[in-house]
């Protein structure tokens, strides 16, 4: 990679770390594509990035859907580029902005797995079943089900959680969410509940003196990681006769289908989630029609 090259994708990883504040994953899909543009740039002798043009970065994305990456792949290297390309400018490592041009290959959006509201009940019935005789352990699993889906937070925000992020008075709970925004989602009586009982009953068995504030402890004390809520939210669904495979990201899709199907209006569920853009929360509109449409030709004569 030439050198101008490597000292601009240097400045700008650091703003994305420290000036956006975004998450290790997002950093390095930003520099992944970013260093796949650098490398087709420097086939065409463009050594420096202040040199990019419309055209390159067309070639660019072409050579990419020649080499069969997905559309979705694609819309992302795109996105990467725009960024990029009006840091340089802003920055005045570059005099125009080549990707202001740049149009994303639309992405074919997978309507997300959701559970119904009968998994949901059977899977957290179960759950609580269990936390009778699994002890702490037990406790904490209840608990981690019940917040997924009560509150529809992402798997990193929920491990991120430490014990006075809970207000448990009000049955709130205090989020980091990406781009380190913080935001209070409500959670309801059963969640309150099977809380309450890991925070008086569960989370004291397991602490040790490295256990630090962390909510979620593992059986060794320390906080509990991404992978163990993941192997938590597998098993329990094992539990469920029929319950498709989801891990803890569709717990969260779950938990906002289920609002809007209850009349949530789409900007509280955008709220809830912690999504910057409405266009992101959206697609559970399609979820919920998609259901209905499912209901009407099972249940109408004339359908």
């Amino acid at each position: 990679m030439a050198e101008a090259w490597a000292e601009a994708l240097a400045a700008f990883e650091r703003h994305l770390r420290h000036e956006r504040g975004l998450s290790e994953h997002s950093v390095r899909a930003y520099l992944t594509d970013l260093s796949t543009l650098a490398e087709h740039a420097g086939r065409l002798r463009v050594d420096d990035p202040r040199h990019l043009t419309l055209r390159t970065l067309r070639s660019h994305l072409a050579t990419q859907q020649t080499l069969g990456r997905a559309r979705t792949t694609l819309a992302r290297r795109a996105t990467s580029t725009r960024v990029f390309t009006a840091w340089l400018v802003r920055t005045g490592r570059a005099d125009e902005d080549a990707g202001a041009l740049l149009a994303s290959p639309k992405a074919h959006r997978e309507l997300p797995a959701a559970l119904s509201r009968t998994e949901v009940r059977d899977l957290l019935d179960a759950a609580g079943h269990r936390a009778r005789s699994d002890g702490p352990v037990g406790l904490r699993d209840h608990a981690i089900l019940e917040l997924l889906y009560a509150t529809g937070v992402r798997v990193g925000e929920l491990c991120g959680l430490d014990v006075d992020d809970v207000d448990h008075a009000r049955r709130l709970v205090r989020v980091m969410g990406k781009g380190a925004k913080e935001r209070s989602v409500p959670f309801g009586a059963p969640a309150a509940e099977a809380l309450q009982a890991w925070s008086s009953a569960g989370r004291p068995h397991l602490v040790r003196d490295g256990s630090g504030p962390a909510l979620w402890l593992g059986v060794r004390g320390g906080r509990l990681d991404v992978r163990a809520v993941r192997a938590v939210v597998h098993d329990r669904l094992a539990d469920v006769d029929g319950a498709p495979d989801l891990g803890p990201h569709g717990l969260r899709h779950t938990a906002a289908t289920h609002l809007l199907e209850g009349g949530a209006d789409l900007r509280s569920v955008q709220e809830i989630l912690g999504h910057a853009s409405l266009g992101t929360t959206q697609i559970y509109t399609h979820v919920s029609s998609e259901r209905l449409r499912a209901a009407y030709r099972q249940a109408h004569p004339r359908a």
